[in-house]
């Protein structure tokens, strides 16, 4: 954990600390590696040896499940979004590195992701692999999830107000409010209204959760855009904090808490804390 000293956060009279997930493991980081731990061990469990998974060019999720896979002798399918690239993305160059095999396929398609026909389709030609849902977001994540809210109540003596987090899927979200701690998600990617009933879904039926409160304007033009106001941003948070973000989801959660806090959003006295969710892999190269 690290608190982050800054004037404008003296001024708003708050404390923002910043969770460090981006360091728990060199290649399965932050969310990733909260929300398939236990995915991950009931595929061990299992004695399985096949998972399929969903995931973009710039899929920090892809990039854990390869990883994870590889270190555990799984083998890995990518059903990724879109035609496949004349020059694939690091992510998808280090997917292919760690042994995944990629399927490229149309964004209409995508879509079906979830549809119950188009998924029987994807195990008879797959040969019946472990399917995780995009982003790694099913119940089994929110215990991995809830396990981070519990180490920060240990560091810092106490819970916060609230946490804040990128959000995608939701996932990371509906852990922490599984957990009954207030959340701020950001949402990554344009008209993400929808996530609130994504992740009312996830959390539906439990008693004791927190308060989801939905950020939507901080998107920068959609899921993996940007703009130099965000990389500048990137640039001066690395040089105040030395924190490295990226551009595709903590650089987005990141700015928008901080254009809050110089709105006077947060009450004086407020305890936040930040969650660094990883993905360093998809930083831009410049």
């Amino acid at each position: 954990m690290q608190e982050l000293l800054d004037d404008r956060l003296v001024k708003a009279g708050i404390q923002v600390f910043v969770k460090r997930d981006d360091l728990v493991h060199p290649e399965v980081s932050g969310n990733k590696w909260r929300k398939l731990k236990y995915v991950l061990r009931e595929v061990e469990e299992r004695g399985l040896s096949k998972v399929l998974t969903f995931g973009g060019a710039y899929s920090n999720h892809l990039y854990a499940v390869a990883a994870a896979g590889s270190a555990m002798g799984l083998e890995t399918i990518g059903i990724v979004r879109g035609e496949q690239p004349v020059e694939e993305s690091a992510t998808l160059q280090f997917c292919r590195h760690k042994g995944m095999q990629l399927d490229f396929v149309s964004r209409e398609q995508y879509k079906q992701r979830q549809a119950p026909d188009y998924l029987v389709s994807l195990s008879e030609e797959f040969d019946n692999p472990y399917m995780i849902p995009e982003g790694g977001t099913t119940a089994l994540a929110l215990p991995g999830v809830r396990e981070m809210v519990a180490e920060v109540a240990a560091q810092l003596g106490k819970s916060p107000d609230c946490f804040c987090v990128a959000a995608g899927t939701g996932g990371t979200a509906a852990g922490i409010l599984s957990s009954g701690a207030n959340v701020l998600a950001f949402a990554v990617l344009k008209g993400g209204r929808f996530l609130r009933d994504d992740i009312a879904a996830l959390t539906s039926g439990l008693s004791n959760k927190g308060s989801l409160k939905l950020q939507t304007d901080y998107h920068f033009g959609g899921y993996a855009k940007w703009n130099a106001e965000l990389l500048t941003f990137i640039d001066d948070f690395k040089i105040r904090f030395g924190i490295q973000l990226e551009q595709v989801y903590t650089g987005k959660m990141f700015f928008g808490l901080f254009d809050l806090v110089q709105k006077g959003y947060f009450p004086r006295g407020s305890v936040i804390v930040a969650v660094h969710t990883g993905g360093l892999q998809g930083l831009l190269r410049r």
